[in-house]
């Protein structure tokens, strides 16, 4: 790897998404083989939230649009029926992913890997690509719910300091 980790990062990724789909929402996330990217067509909402510090970079969680419906009630604590706005659905994806980078900040910052967060944003669409600009180290894992539903997570990184 080019930057300065001794962290496996798909591991780490893996552990912190899992842990915050089963810690807050209940759900056991298996994950997809390698390769295995976002399945477009269906229309989708991604969280993006970016670190800078010891490393810089972007985490991006896609969830189908009837996923992140579902989610949100359980964030919001209403009826699935009762999520009505789109706003709604969005503040709670951004809340979503800032608990993933979060984590995934938290245990970066074990290792002495140090950096804050910026504010989430929301992305919409059915058929969209994030491409990474040169110098970058992408990580992507995907996983399933129990109903099949895919979320992939993207993250986009490049080393801040010279090694």
């Amino acid at each position: 790897m080019t930057f300065p980790m001794k962290i496996d990062l798909e591991k780490l990724v893996t552990s912190v998404f899992q842990d915050v789909f089963m810690t807050s929402f209940r759900m056991n996330m298996r994950m997809d083989g390698p390769g295995a990217y976002l399945l477009n067509g269906e229309a989708h909402i991604a969280g993006a939230v970016g670190f800078i510090g010891d490393m810089t970079g972007v985490a991006y969680i896609y969830l189908p649009v009837s996923l992140a419906r579902r989610l949100t009630s359980i964030v919001v604590g209403i009826d699935e029926a009762d999520v009505d706005a789109d706003e709604m659905i969005n503040d709670s994806v951004g809340e979503i992913a800032n608990m993933i980078v979060g984590g995934f900040k938290g245990k970066l910052s074990q290792s002495n890997i140090l950096c804050v967060l910026t504010i989430p944003s929301i992305v919409r669409g059915s058929n969209f690509v994030v491409e990474p600009v040169s110098d970058t180290e992408r990580f992507v894992c995907s996983f399933r719910t129990e109903t099949n539903q895919q979320v992939v997570v993207e993250v986009l990184i490049k080393p801040s300091k010279p090694e």
